[in-house]
């Protein structure tokens, strides 16, 4: 019997996976417990024009996020902080404040979760930031720290 799972079902599959499982089974488990339906024509279907719909998006954010690595690639950020003697700032620049920097200078929205420091920023001067704009699509760039005085 063709089944369209619901849910994830742990060993079985994810859920919006057609497969093909024992008529008791489905009957049994799988359909009393909600996790899945029986893949009728119109709903086998429907399942395949979502997966297009869903690769086609996925097509257009990785082409997005192509152009938007090629416009951040080996660029400058800069964010401005407070620092005291011989450059050391007070506190931290966080992945916030250079996520807002990147949206105010390169008009890109880049979540603060997706910029990796290889330690926190805490001197004035150039730093190496990893941006992740998408899956296996990172984007290199310099962050510059310039001190607005104490």
């Amino acid at each position: 019997m063709q089944v369209i799972l619901k849910k994830d079902v742990d060993k079985i599959g994810k859920a919006g996976q057609l497969l093909t499982v024992n008529d008791g089974y489905a009957r049994n488990f799988l359909f009393p417990r909600d996790l899945a339906e029986e893949a009728t024509a119109g709903k086998v279907a429907d399942l395949k024009a979502r997966e297009q719909s869903q690769k086609s998006k996925e097509a257009k954010a990785k082409q997005a996020s192509q152009e938007n690595r090629e416009r951040l690639q080996g660029k400058a950020v800069r964010v401005a902080a407070s620092a005291g003697e011989n450059g050391k700032l007070f506190g931290s620049v966080t992945t916030a404040q250079i996520a807002e920097a990147l949206e105010d200078q390169y008009r890109i929205k880049i979540d603060k979760r997706n910029i990796k420091l290889p330690e926190p920023v805490k001197q004035a001067g150039n730093h190496a930031v990893s941006i992740r704009l998408y899956a296996g699509v990172q984007a290199d760039m310099t962050l510059v720290v310039d001190v607005q005085g104490a």
